[in-house]
């Protein structure tokens, strides 16, 4: 009897592990599953290199290989238009973590050979800075000192650091990298729009919408990142939406989604980091195609297998494509090229 009483309890804590490993292995099946099947798809085949088709396409969208940071340029019926331009290899104020690769040289680069006219002058109708961060506007003031350069006016909310968290004030360059691209704006006698109403506007083609042009007032400190502008471009219908640096660390995604509704194309808020995209944001937006602004190996599974989950869209890394162009054909398609630099 007591053999059969050691063997059943025996039997029983067997039983026992077993389920307990079953559970578990269903478990890493459910969760790993569908970060092995994005991990795929973010690998699969690289985009096309831009043609012949491509380069003479009249609108199109160009999304700079610069690493982690934001580098857009628009382009559509002949007239340019320069969104962010990237980090830059400033570091004003010695912090060891701001010793960064900076871009601002392939920026203007970049320029040159896609929007420069017969004499190789580039003529851009307006720059914009989505936000006072170096990795978004640090590159401005080569841009703009440039003397092959000319811009007509630049979008630019005034920077107040009252409203940012101290420990972007103590540990970050905001300050220092607005100042020179305003003094470079100021030295070549540039006017800044620093006061937006969401007014629509034309670029060529393009539509042009400005989006959270004004804060609320919570009284609180916040990133700068709850400052940035996004842009909204259309075309006969299709709709593509910048999101800079967006998030809903302070409730922005889900005050901005209704105002900006369905997209065809999203450039994914944050370089795809967490607080970004969120479920109601991106079910409300819904896009077909992700551009991601960042390092391949550097982007969020996460948040990226949120968005897959929600609406299955393609995903392009300006770092693995080396650029990412968007073409918006009049019949509203977007057909994507690589290697654009």
């Amino acid at each position: 009897m007591k053999n059969k009483k050691k063997m059943s309890k025996k039997t029983m804590v067997i039983l026992i592990i077993a389920a307990v490993l079953l559970v578990a292995g269903i478990t890493l099946l459910i969760v790993f599953a569908p970060l092995i099947s994005l991990d795929r798809k973010l690998r699969s085949a690289p985009l096309p290199a831009v043609n012949e088709e491509a380069i003479s396409a009249p609108d199109k969208i160009h999304f700079l290989s610069t690493g982690g940071s934001d580098a857009i340029l628009l382009e559509s019926d002949g007239h340019f238009a320069l969104i962010d331009a990237a980090e830059d290899s400033d570091n004003p104020r010695g912090f060891s973590n701001l010793e960064l690769d900076g871009y601002e040289d392939k920026v203007v680069a970049y320029l040159k050979k896609w929007a420069a006219d017969e004499n190789g002058k580039v003529h851009l109708d307006f720059v914009l800075g989505t936000h006072s961060h170096s990795d978004h506007i640090g590159g401005f003031d080569t841009v703009i000192l440039d003397p092959d350069i000319t811009v007509d006016r630049a979008y630019l909310k005034k920077y107040d650091s009252s409203k940012v968290k101290d420990y972007e004030i103590e540990k970050w360059d905001n300050q220092e990298v607005y100042d020179q691209m305003v003094n470079a704006l100021n030295e070549r006698g540039v006017p800044i729009v620093s006061e937006m109403d969401g007014t629509p506007f034309m670029l060529g083609n393009f539509t042009i919408t400005l989006i959270n042009t004004t804060d609320p007032d919570t009284g609180e400190k916040v990133g700068e990142n709850d400052h940035s502008l996004g842009v909204l471009v259309e075309k006969n219908g299709t709709r593509v939406f910048l999101a800079g640096d967006m998030d809903n660390l302070s409730g922005d995604e889900d005050r901005l989604a209704p105002q900006i509704g369905e997209v065809h194309l999203l450039k994914v808020g944050h370089h795809s980091n967490e607080g970004s995209s969120t479920k109601n944001f991106i079910k409300t937006l819904s896009p077909e195609i992700c551009v991601i602004t960042n390092r391949h190996d550097y982007v969020n599974r996460m948040v990226l297998m949120r968005i897959e989950r929600i609406c299955k869209p393609m995903f392009y890394t300006t770092d693995k494509e080396n650029g990412v162009l968007a073409v918006i054909g009049d019949n509203g398609k977007i057909d994507c090229y690589g290697q654009t630099h």
